[in-house]
Parts: structure tokens; C-alpha cells; sequence
């Protein structure tokens, strides 16, 4: 018997199983089974990714030089990509969400959110990109971000052929992104933060980004603030979706808004850093996740009266 279930096991070509996610693994494709933890709408459109694209019957997205197709039906998610092993790891698929919605279940502020966006994942994303879309997208809209890395992807970065999904181009390397004057960031519509891009990229030269890694999270933020185009917030981003430490809490215009209403027990607070502090003593580890969850909800529901 137990030959048997081996022999169709191959046969199938499943590869991998993990039993927090009830995911398989096949030659590049995963089939995503359980979906309480997964939805890619969620994934998506929580504001941490920018290289993607609703093409309506699915959903594209490309990281790195990978690229990915992604089906949802009403029992399973089907990622068509070119690398399963990327993929996996960059859906963090290996996580259990269940544990982390268990434990912060004990705020009840995140009751409403927590379902609402119950599928969300913090992706496990490519640290240079991660730091070129972020300091593109300060004081910046969605739409106007992902057609800046698009432009940039697609003059500077390599173009890759795949006989699955045709001609796409990949993030910009270091090397290429050398390359790129303040005029092309300008003509890329990244506006007055070009100047900042290309001081920026002088800086990496200079540096190992794996270094921050290591770094305790408050001695990172420290190091990434003195580089050009980077304030707390893009760190903590950066942090977050690229190098996934979870005990930061990026605060912008949703959060400032969502912490005065259902967190500061006193006047208003505008000031940024003394309620990215607060968030953080609330949330500790957890912080990250936290903040996803809170974000995602207040910004599908702006035009609505739902609240926490």
C-alpha cells in the first residue's frame, strides 16, 4: 500500500506538502488547498507589493526575474510561476497564519480586521526592489508607483523570454541600476525623489544589504535613515517586506488615523514616531502583521462607516 502512494505521489509530481497551509508542490505550480490563511486579493492589495497586475481571471505578478499567474476558484488557489521554489518561500507558505491570528486575537481591535482581511501574508520579497519601490512610493499613489518600476523594469532590466508566459523583464540588478541617470528616473515619473534614487544607488555600492539582516531592528532603522531617500517609515517598510522582521509598524496617513481613533486615550497625536512606539509596545513581535491587518482594513472600507 505505502508503494503505492509513493508511486502516485510521483506520478502526480507533487513534491512538497505542508500541513499549515494544505499546499502542494509541483514542476512550477503550487495548489493551495486550505484558504483561510491565503487570498491573493488580500496579499496583494495590502499595500506591500507593487509589481502586480488584476488581469481579471487572475492575478499576475512578477519578483525579481520571477514571474507568477495566480488563479483563485472557490476551493483552491493555483500559482502557475517559473520557480515553485520561489514562490513558496515567497509566499511564505511554510508560516502558520492560524497561530498568528490565535495570538492576536487577544486585541480586540483586530477582531473586524483580522477577518476582513483573513487571507493577507506578508510576502517574503527581493530586499533591492524592496528599497527602489519604497523610496519611489513616499508621498506617492499606487498606480503612479507601479508604472514607475514598470518603466524602469523594462528599460533597464533584463528581458527573459518563457515559452509559459512570453516576454516579461526583470527588476533592475545593481549593476544596471548604476546605470540610471537622474534623467531616466525622472522620465520613469518618479518626480523630486530621482535625486534621491541615484544618491541612493552610489550608497549601495557601499554597503551589504544582507547586513541589516543581523542588525537588531532599532540599530537597522538607524543605519537605513542616514541613507539618501529613506525616513522611518520606508525603513520600517523595507524591514517588514524585505527583510520580514515583524516588530515594526510603518505608520502613514491610515494608521496615524486609525491610532487616534481606537488607541490614544488622550488629545490627537500627529506625531509619527510616538505612535509607531506605542503600536510597537502593544504589538511587540506581532507588530507587522498587526499593522497589515489594521492597514488593509481601513483602506478598502475609507468611503464606508465600518469601523473596528
Amino acid at each position: 500500500m505505502l508503494s503505492f502512494l509513493v508511486l502516485t505521489i510521483e506520478f502526480l509530481g507533487v513534491i512538497g506538502y505542508n500541513i499549515y497551509m494544505e499546499y502542494l508542490k509541483q514542476k512550477n505550480k503550487i495548489i493551495i488547498k486550505n484558504l483561510n490563511n491565503f487570498n491573493i486579493k488580500h496579499i496583494l492589495e495590502c499595500g506591500q507589493v507593487f509589481r502586480y497586475e488584476n488581469c481579471g481571471d487572475y492575478y499576475l505578478v512578477i519578483s525579481d526575474s520571477q514571474i507568477a499567474r495566480i488563479f483563485s476558484y472557490a476551493n483552491e488557489t493555483v500559482i502557475e510561476c517559473t520557480d515553485e521554489n520561489y514562490f513558496e518561500n515567497y509566499f511564505d507558505l511554510k508560516t502558520d497564519y492560524s497561530h498568528i491570528k490565535q495570538q492576536l486575537s487577544q486585541f480586540e481591535v483586530l477582531k473586524n480586521a483580522m477577518e476582513y482581511g483573513g487571507g493577507i501574508r506578508i510576502l517574503r520579497q527581493d530586499k533591492l526592489e524592496m528599497f527602489i519601490s519604497f523610496i519611489i512610493s513616499a508621498n506617492n499613489n499606487i498606480k503612479r508607483i507601479q508604472n514607475s518600476i514598470k518603466k524602469l523594469s523594462e528599460k533597464f532590466g533584463t528581458k527573459i523570454n518563457s515559452k509559459q508566459f512570453g516576454d516579461y523583464y526583470a527588476f533592475p540588478t545593481l549593476e544596471q541600476l548604476n546605470k540610471i541617470t537622474e534623467q531616466d528616473f525622472l522620465d520613469a515619473g518618479v518626480g523630486y525623489r530621482a535625486v534621491q534614487l541615484v544618491k541612493f544607488i552610489k550608497q549601495l555600492n557601499e554597503i551589504d544589504l544582507e547586513v541589516f539582516s543581523a542588525l537588531p531592528t532599532e540599530k537597522a532603522i538607524n543605519e537605513l535613515i542616514k541613507l539618501s531617500g529613506i525616513g522611518p517609515k520606508v525603513a520600517d517598510c523595507v524591514l517588514l517586506f524585505g527583510y520580514y522582521k515583524m516588530d515594526v509598524f510603518p505608520v502613514d496617513t491610515w494608521i496615524e488615523k486609525i491610532y487616534n481613533n481606537y488607541f490614544s486615550q488622550n488629545a490627537q497625536i500627529s506625531n509619527r514616531t510616538i505612535i509607531r512606539k506605542n503600536l510597537t509596545d502593544i504589538f511587540t513581535k506581532l507588530s507587522g502583521y498587526a499593522q497589515q491587518y489594521l492597514f488593509y482594513y481601513e483602506r478598502q472600507n475609507k468611503n464606508s462607516k465600518k469601523s473596528l
